[in-house]
C-alpha cells in the first residue's frame, strides 16, 4: 500500500501535552473532562479546536499550532492551559502532569465514551485498562518523506537521553516501583506500542503497515503507536518517548533538544551523510536502563558499544547543539535542560517530596500541581 508522506516545512514544530485533573484537596484524580471540554465548546457547539479528551475522563489532551520557534509552542500550550483552568479552577479541580499518577487505581478511572477507546480496551484487556498515563509527543517537520526513516532510526541513539530527562513515574498504584519512568515499560505492553523496526525504506514501512492492516491488527498507520515513529498525515517525525512532564520550562527544554537534534540529522541528510544508528539490541537496553535508572543510568553510545553516564552525555550534546539552537532561536530553552539536570528530572523531585513527607504521595501530587501552575522550583 501506498502512505503518502505530508508536505511539511523543516524543523517547523507542534507539541500535545496531556494533562490530568485531580482534587485539590485529596489529591485523586477526578472523571471531569466532559465537563470541561462542554464548557470549552464555542457558541454553536463546536468542540475547542485545539483542546481535546484522552482515553480516560481524567485527562484533557492540549495541542499547540504549528511553530517555529519552541517558545512560541509552549506560550500556546500556557494560553490553553489558563482556558481549562477558567473552567477547571471553580470546580476545586487542579491540574498535574507526569508520567504517572502517584496513588491513582486504574479501576476507579472512567474511560472517554469513543468507538476507537472502546475498541482498544476490548483487545487489550486488562493491559489497556492500566493506561494510566501520561506523556508528552513532540512533532517536528520533515521537508522530504525520504529522510523521515532516517531520522527515527537516528533518533534511537538518542532516546535514553530524553528518557531520563523526562523520567517521571517512580510511583505506580501507591508503590514506589524502583523505576524511574514506570510508564516506559508500561506502554509497551499495547500492540504496536514500545520501540520501532529500524526499516532501509519507505516502501518497507508501507509494507509493514499493509501487513497489520490485513491481518486486523490496525486500521490505519495511525495505530502504530511507536516511542518514535514517523507521522504521515503531518508531515513530521513525532517523538513519543517522553514521560509527562510537569512545568513549562522542562517543556520548552525537552521539546528543544528534540527540535535540535531533529534539524541537525535533517541538514546532515542534506550533505549527504549517513546518520549513525545502533544495534536494536542495544537500542532496547538503553531504553531500559533509562528507565530503570534515570539520571544515573550508564548508557550505550553507539554501535561500537560505547558507554557513559547519561548525564555527561546530555551535556556534550547540550556543547554539540548550541550552534543549531541558535539558528533555530532556542538557546534559552535549550539552556534549561541544564536547570532539569541541577535540580533533578521530575522522578527524583518526586521520590525527595516523599521522603521529606513521611512517604505522603498526596504531598507528591501537591508538589505536582504546584510546579504546574508556579514553574519548575517553585
Amino acid at each position: 500500500m501506498k502512505i503518502d508522506f505530508a508536505p511539511s516545512e523543516r524543523s517547523t514544530l507542534g507539541i500535545e501535552w496531556e494533562v490530568a485533573m485531580v482534587d485539590r484537596t485529596t489529591g485523586d484524580l477526578v472523571s471531569v473532562a466532559n465537563e470541561v471540554l462542554t464548557a470549552l465548546q464555542g457558541p454553536d457547539g463546536e468542540p475547542h479546536p485545539q483542546i481535546t479528551n484522552e482515553l480516560l475522563l481524567n485527562t484533557v489532551e492540549l495541542v499547540s499550532g504549528v511553530h517555529h520557534r519552541v517558545s512560541d509552542a509552549v506560550d500556546d500550550l500556557q494560553g490553553q492551559l489558563a482556558e481549562v483552568r477558567a473552567i477547571t479552577d471553580p470546580l476545586d479541580v487542579e491540574l498535574m502532569c507526569a508520567g504517572s499518577h502517584p496513588f491513582g487505581q486504574w479501576f476507579d478511572q472512567e474511560i472517554t465514551d469513543k468507538e476507537r477507546y472502546h475498541k482498544l480496551i476490548d483487545r487489550t484487556q486488562w493491559w489497556g485498562r492500566n493506561m494510566m498515563i501520561w506523556g508528552i509527543h513532540v512533532h517536528v517537520g520533515i521537508d522530504a518523506a525520504e529522510k523521515a526513516l532516517p531520522i527515527v532510526d537516528s533518533l534511537l541513539n538518542y532516546y535514553p537521553h530524553l528518557q531520563a530527562l523526562s523520567a517521571s513515574s517512580p510511583f505506580w498504584g501507591g508503590v514506589k516501583t524502583g523505576y524511574a519512568s514506570n510508564r516506559a515499560l508500561m506502554f509497551q505492553q499495547l500492540p504496536t506500542a514500545g520501540l520501532p523496526y529500524q526499516f532501509g525504506a519507505w516502501a518497507n514501512y508501507e509494507e509493514y503497515v499493509d501487513d497489520l492492516i490485513r491481518t486486523g491488527v490496525i486500521s490505519d498507520h495511525s495505530e502504530v503507536r511507536w516511542d518514535i515513529r514517523p507521522s504521515p498525515k503531518w508531515g513530521t517525525v513525532e517523538m513519543r518517548a517522553c514521560d509527562g512532564l510537569s512545568s513549562p520550562e522542562e517543556i520548552g527544554a525537552v521539546a528543544a533538544f528534540i527540535q535540535c537534534l531533529v534539524d541537525d540529522m535533517s541538514e546532515r541528510l542534506d550533505a549527504g551523510e549517513d546518520l549513525p544508528t545502533m544495534q536494536p539490541w542495544y537500542v532496547r537496553e538503553n531504553k531500559w536502563r533509562a528507565a530503570r535508572y534515570g539520571m544515573e543510568a550508564e548508557i550505550i553510545l553507539d554501535s561500537a558499544g560505547d558507554e557513559e553516564l547519561v548525564t555527561d552525555a546530555v551535556r556534550r550534546e547540550l556543547e554539540r547543539l548550541a550552534p543549531v539552537a541558535e539558528r533555530l532561536g532556542c538557546s534559552a530553552e535549550l539552556g534549561n535542560v541544564e536547570l532539569i539536570l541541577s535540580q533533578g528530572a521530575s522522578y527524583q523531585r518526586q521520590l525527595a517530596v516523599a521522603e521529606a513527607n513521611g512517604g505522603s504521595l498526596q504531598a507528591v501530587v501537591s508538589s505536582l500541581t504546584r510546579e504546574l501552575r508556579h514553574g519548575l522550583g517553585a
